[in-house]
């Protein structure tokens, strides 16, 4: 029903046969564009000029009279970002939509890749729809960051009459939606609030939705397909002149003048104020999508046995020139993102594996110095510069026209494009430089610390799996009884995620290797500093810290590690353990009892306790075994504690508060539960327990005195 052909479409175009005009309320538009208008300052988009309508009575009640074309087309526009609104009842994927589709439709119909618009359905037999009123020749066309007239106010001016020219008269459509799109889905910050970082103009922040940029990443890829679907320009330049077809000079500047400057605004924000979450992904991929226009050339790559990154042909330097910044200081804005992320998860790995690998792409980097050089090019050596720069070509001329393929207008063309995008007293920051090159170590070494917590996080999944069998039950484990958290909230992603992320961040820091020249040994020297933090059994990493005499100190580092959950201090409880708090899997009751019968069997065999412990025989070892904490003090350093809070010693004595927790209880119920099958009454298997017990205990002395589990 809405397609270019269907029933909607036919009553648009039979009222614009008509030439109706209705009422657009100027508070639906975008921030800028409405706060001007309502300044009764006429915007530079062409769209908007003989449209304004200015009441008498002041600026209340501001109305654009439209066409029915251009207003079914601001509504269908404005609904992608009102929808965001309206209650959600299921969730739909939005390539899936029916708003997506549809707009995927009306690109592909009125700014095909192949042949010209199709001509609107005529409702009289023979008959044209017109278009709308020429735009009058005294209000200049937008220029979008350069100074420039339109392409169809030369084809539309010097003739005398529009329905003379059928191309001239349908390419209207084309532009028109084009420009209606870029405004109702880009132009919600002004150049001046973003070159300033506040508006005196808008108020209300704007949002955009996933949605919403995965919409205008698939109005990117459209326009790099229109834009290379171009016909190779004649040898000639009069036969250029007299043959070009209006549609194939839109395509030639439709991205430059129409796209690139509120996307970039719009990139900026994004990249500025978007969560540091996995639904960045969405602007990433529209970003990538943009800086990759040979993604979407009409040529194939040749085939080959093996799949070798394609190269960058050089004819896209002029592209990557021109867009400088959208490679230059958006890399840098993501650089800053990416260091403040949690790189373990794979979805932010994946992330930087993507813009890794665009970047390495061959001969790419190489074209994005060329450019910086271009830029950094004295401006002596250019000269009227500043002549050419601010003058408006004639109607007779073009901006399209050929310069001299030199330096100097190459470095012209990239000065133009970063002064009208950050004006004049824009200080760039060399992607290449050293300060840029500094920040890319610096995730190079998050990559780093990243893996290794993904290797441990691995290892400590590994480790958990193979504790949790059936004997589990019966043996009672150390970090119930000091309280203490060894697992981590990655471990719910996986051992196959956990095997992505290390994929993902070793390619990408191959790429970022590739990309900046970054030599081994300073991959060695960032994964042997990266290393240093772990313990002996390389599982376990602290944060980074200093050692002083009131205990470790954080370093802004280690500020960074923990509050992106890189790196973590052990929680343990530090004092007594008899007298640390009654856990949630423990009976109170039992706890008070036992520890008051603990406490007295210590009291009365203290002395006893410590002559067989000082023994040196297996007696002696055995006692040990049961009566000490030898470790307790090696778990304080994986704490930042003071020092002096942990000087006390206990010494050997009696802990009889794992009979408290119900898990052991539980267990104990279910041995004499079996043991009644077998017809052993409560004394007997009393005993084969305590009998049982004392052959495990006498075993892990011989074999494993360092290793103690529980205390008695």
């Amino acid at each position: 029903m809405l397609v270019c052909s269907g029933p909607m479409m036919k009553l648009v175009y039979k009222l614009q046969a008509e030439e109706y005009r209705y009422d657009f309320p100027v508070s639906y538009l975008p921030g800028p564009v409405k706060a001007s208008i309502q300044e009764q300052v006429l915007p530079e988009c062409s769209l908007y000029h003989n449209k304004v309508q200015f009441p008498s009575s002041g600026g209340l009640g501001l109305n654009l009279a439209l066409n029915p074309f251009e207003y079914y087309m601001f509504y269908f526009a404005i609904s992608l970002i009102t929808q965001k609104n309206s209650p959600v009842t299921h969730h739909v994927s939005p390539s899936n939509s029916a708003y997506f589709i549809l707009v995927d439709t009306y690109l592909k119909c009125f700014l095909p890749t192949e042949g010209s618009v199709l001509p609107p359905p005529s409702s009289n037999p023979g008959g044209a729809i017109p278009s709308p009123t020429p735009r009058s020749p005294a209000v200049p066309f937008t220029s979008y960051g350069m100074h420039h007239t339109s392409l169809l106010k030369r084809h539309i001016a010097h003739q005398p009459s529009v329905n003379a020219d059928p191309a001239s008269q349908e390419i209207w459509r084309s532009e028109t939606l084009l420009q209606i799109f870029v405004e109702m889905w880009l132009h919600h910050y002004s150049l001046e609030m973003y070159q300033k970082m506040q508006s005196p103009h808008v108020k209300e922040s704007f949002k955009p939705t996933e949605e919403h940029v995965l919409v205008v990443r698939l109005l990117v890829k459209h326009l790099h397909a229109f834009s290379n679907s171009l016909k190779p320009e004649p040898l000639s330049p009069s036969a250029h002149s007299h043959t070009a077809s209006p549609l194939e000079e839109f395509k030639r500047v439709v991205i430059p003048r129409f796209v690139q400057e509120k996307l970039y605004i719009f990139l900026q924000h994004c990249f500025g104020h978007w969560p540091l979450d996995a639904s960045f992904r969405a602007v990433l991929e529209m970003w990538l999508s943009y800086l990759q226009p040979w993604r979407y050339a009409p040529e194939k790559p040749p085939q080959s046995a093996e799949p070798l990154p394609r190269s960058v042909s050089e004819k896209w330097a002029a592209f990557i020139q021109e867009n400088l910044l959208m490679y230059t200081k958006l890399f840098v804005g993501f650089l800053n993102r990416a260091l403040r992320t949690d790189l373990v998860s794979p979805k932010n790995a994946l992330m930087v594996f993507r813009v890794a690998k665009v970047f390495a792409q061959p001969n790419l980097a190489e074209m994005i110095l060329k450019g910086e050089q271009l830029f950094l090019e004295p401006e002596l050596v250019i000269p009227h510069r500043q002549h050419r720069l601010f003058m408006t070509p004639t109607l007779g001329g073009s901006f399209l026209s050929s310069w001299p393929a030199t330096i100097t207008d190459a470095s012209f063309k990239v000065k133009s494009h970063v002064y009208s995008l950050e004006g004049q007293d824009f200080q760039y920051k060399q992607m290449f430089g050293t300060e840029v090159r500094n920040l890319v170590l610096k995730l190079a070494q998050l990559i780093c610390q990243a893996q290794q917590t993904a290797k441990s996080i691995s290892d400590h999944s590994a480790e958990t799996m193979a504790s949790q069998s059936f004997f589990s039950w019966f043996r009672f484990t150390p970090s119930e009884m000091n309280g203490s958290y060894t697992g981590n909230d990655l471990d719910e992603i996986g051992q196959d995620s956990i095997k992505k992320t290390d994929e993902y961040l070793e390619k990408a820091l191959e790429y970022l290797c590739q990309i900046f020249k970054l030599n081994e040994a300073q991959l060695t020297q960032m994964m042997m500093k990266c290393g240093t933090a772990q313990d002996e059994n390389g599982k376990k990493q602290l944060p980074d810290c200093i050692e002083s005499e009131d205990g470790l100190i954080l370093t802004p580092l280690g500020r960074y590690q923990i509050i992106n959950g890189l790196r973590r201090f052990e929680v343990q409880y530090q004092g007594d353990t008899e007298l640390q708090p009654i856990r949630s899997y423990e009976n109170a009751t039992l706890v008070r009892l036992l520890f008051r019968l603990s406490s007295v069997l210590n009291e009365r065999f203290a002395d006893q306790m410590d002559v067989l412990c000082s023994r040196e025989d297996f007696v002696g070892r055995l006692c040990r075994y049961h009566l000490t904490n030898p470790h307790l003090i090696q778990k304080i350093r994986y704490s930042p504690v003071v020092k002096d809070g942990t000087s006390q010693n206990w010494g050997p004595r009696i802990s009889l508060r794992f009979l408290a927790s119900y898990r052991t209880l539980i267990s104990l119920l279910m041995i004499y539960f079996i043991a009644s099958w077998f017809y052993i009454g409560p004394v007997g298997c009393t005993f084969i327990i305590l009998i049982g017990y004392f052959l495990y205990a006498v075993i892990m002395t011989f074999f494993c005195e360092g290793w103690k589990p529980h205390e008695h």
